[in-house]
């Protein structure tokens, strides 16, 4: 049986390629303002932000009720879930995407909502610098940049 953490990342890796697809750049575990953290985070090229809630199991679904706190710092929320998820357990607000390691289908977008311009700022400029923080680790590991907060 697979680990419900090691699922959690393959279906993270397949999302995050259909969005790339979507023209979408996305960052994995991105802290937010108000100290929860979205499972992915994508910056649309027209500069729409995107959460995606990974769903490994219907036992991660049913004990989790932080979801709803996402929706403030995002354009749209959406679950990503694996093939044999009930899917009408997704509230109708937000976006269904099925998804497997390999990639993802996109079945509803989620309802559109839009961020104040502060706070798109906000989360915009927090998304590049942790995009860039996790780049300056890979690339030179010694210099230990901390991730920005």
């Amino acid at each position: 049986m697979t680990d419900p953490r090691d699922l959690a990342k393959e279906l993270a890796r397949g999302v995050a390629r259909a969005l790339a697809q979507r023209g979408f750049a996305t960052l994995a575990e991105v802290p937010l303002a108000n100290g929860r953290r979205a499972d992915l985070l994508a910056l649309g090229r027209d500069g729409i932000l995107l959460i995606v809630e990974i769903k490994s199991s219907l036992a991660d679904f049913r004990s989790d009720r932080k979801w709803p706190d996402y929706r403030a710092f995002c354009d749209r929320l959406s679950f990503a879930v694996p093939a044999d998820f009930p899917h009408a357990l997704i509230p109708e607000d937000c976006g269904l995407i099925v998804a497997d390691p390999f990639g993802a289908l996109i079945l509803r977008e989620g309802v559109a909502t839009s961020l104040s311009g502060a706070r798109r700022k906000a989360v915009t400029l927090r998304f590049a610098r942790l995009a860039a923080s996790r780049m300056q680790r890979l690339t030179d590991p010694a210099a230990l940049a901390p991730e920005p907060g």
